[in-house]
Formats: C-alpha cells, sequence, structure tokens
C-alpha cells in the first residue's frame, strides 16, 4: 500500500493535482482513497462533484464522540474513490492544525478507512504548524510530493517543506519522493524546477502544462479525466498517476539556503531576450 502526500504553498494546485491523480489511479484498477487536510474542505469537491457535506469536525462539533460511525464521516466518490475531509473550524476561530490531529486520530480510532492501494493526503500550506505535518510526523504518509511552480515564493515554500521532511526523516521511513512542476508559464520555468529538484536531492516527477481545459472542469465540479477523459491534459495527469505508482526514488532531501534559491531564480527565471 502507497502512503502519499501533496504539500505545496498555498493556491499552488494540489486539491487539483490531487483530485486528478487520484482518479487516474482508480481507472488503472486501484483502490484509492484521498483525505483533506485543509478547513477549507474542498480537496475532493471535484471527486464528490460537490463540497463535501460533512467533514469530520463537523461530526465531532454536532455528534458525541461515542456516536460517530465510519459512514457519517467516509464518503464515495468519482469512480470509487473513496473520500474524507478533515474539516477545521469556523474561520478566525480556533486551530486547523490542531483539527487534522484530531481527525485523523478519530479516523484511526473507527478504523474508517479501510485497506487501500494507495492513500493520498492532501496537506494545506508549508510546513510550519505541527498539526500540517502531522501526515509527515506520525508515519501516516511515508512517500511525499512537493508541487511547486517557478515562482520564487513556491519554491521557498517547497523547500520549507523539505525541511520538514529531513527532520523527520532521521526517524522515521517518510522521504521525499519528488517534485511535481504545476506550471505558471514563468521564464524557464521547467529548466529551474529541474535544478532546484537536483538541489534538493531529489527529481522533477512531473511538469503539468497550464491547460485552460482544467478550469473548465473544475467549474463543473468534475477532474479533467472525468470531463475531458480523452484530451492531452488528461494524458498528463494519468502519466504522472502510473509514474507515481511505479517511483522507488525516495530520497532525505538537502535544503537549500535563502539566498540559493534567489541566485536560481536569477539564473533560470530571467527573461533575456
Amino acid at each position: 500500500m502507497k502512503k502519499i502526500a501533496f504539500y505545496g504553498k498555498g493556491g499552488i494546485g494540489k486539491s487539483t493535482t490531487a483530485a486528478n491523480v487520484a482518479a487516474a489511479l482508480s481507472l488503472q484498477g486501484r483502490q484509492v482513497c484521498q483525505i483533506g487536510c485543509d478547513p477549507k474542505n474542498d480537496s475532493t469537491r471535484l471527486l464528490l462533484g460537490h463540497i463535501c457535506r460533512e467533514t469530520v469536525l463537523d461530526k465531532v462539533r454536532t455528534s458525541d464522540m461515542d456516536s460517530i460511525k465510519a459512514e457519517d464521516i467516509v464518503h464515495t466518490g468519482y469512480n470509487g474513490i473513496t473520500c474524507v475531509e478533515a474539516g477545521g473550524p469556523e474561520p478566525g476561530v480556533g486551530c486547523a492544525g490542531r483539527g487534522i490531529i484530531v481527525a485523523l486520530q478519530l479516523l484511526d480510532k473507527l478504523k474508517a478507512v479501510p485497506p487501500m492501494d494507495v492513500t493520498l493526503y492532501d496537506v494545506l500550506g508549508d510546513v510550519v504548524c505541527g498539526g500540517f505535518a502531522m501526515p509527515i510526523r506520525e508515519g501516516y504518509a511515508e512517500e511525499i510530493y512537493i508541487i511547486s511552480s517557478g515562482e520564487l515564493m513556491s519554491l521557498y515554500a517547497a523547500n520549507n517543506i523539505a525541511k520538514g521532511i529531513r527532520r523527520f526523516a532521521s526517524r522515521g521511513s517518510v522521504r521525499l519522493a519528488g517534485i511535481i512542476g504545476n506550471s505558471r508559464n514563468t521564464p524557464g520555468e521547467k529548466e529551474l524546477l529541474k535544478a532546484f529538484a537536483e538541489k534538493l536531492n531529489t527529481h522533477l516527477v512531473a511538469f503539468v502544462p497550464r491547460d485552460r481545459i482544467v478550469n473548465v472542469a473544475e467549474n463543473r465540479r468534475q477532474t479533467v479525466l472525468q470531463f475531458a477523459p480523452d484530451s492531452e491534459q488528461a494524458d498528463v495527469y494519468k502519466g504522472l498517476a502510473e509514474t507515481i505508482w511505479n517511483n522507488t526514488e525516495l530520497n532525505i532531501p538537502t535544503p537549500l539556503a535563502f539566498e540559493e534559491l534567489e541566485e536560481l531564480a536569477v539564473q533560470f527565471g530571467t527573461e533575456t531576450k
């Protein structure tokens, strides 16, 4: 069983990538569970066809803990994909990271998710909070993919995540499995991401081109695999899913100093003509 987590800067496309990869893996005949670890509870929207109507923390807030059943918080999405949303507090109230801890512990207690070929955690932001680091720290995920564009702040977040992985790799089985480039069409982007990955002691697993079909599919509350299964972008996600399934190149990362990131951005990301 593969236990995978997608991390990256907020807004970089983690949930879109995760949902499309989950869909592709399921279409390849694998049993897949996607667990959204974000208070917006929108990770599984494209798989369910709507925002998850009952997150783990929704149920915790409105029910006695001993009365909660697995079927209350585990949902079935596109092509039989198991979907769970941790949820979180209302905006401005409480700690979202703490909410993830409570949600994952409850899933464990209930044995809510049966064994899967792939369990995929879609986690908010970079690793600066113990709650958001829990999938790494507690061994829920062992293969960590960082999603990044060639923008400096996206690389900065990716580098911070690598620091967290390095810290926990020293005492467990978690490893960096690679960088997934999610294009923003910046100058020299793919070459920059390749160079960044090499310095980080990993590899660029895939470079996902920017394509309007992704936004059109999202507006229809569908993955590209469902909305446009014969499109070139669907083929990209299918290829990424197969690469993830077969990937054995798992490493302890070597994070960069911020000055090195800036040098890389200047070297590859500056328009020269």
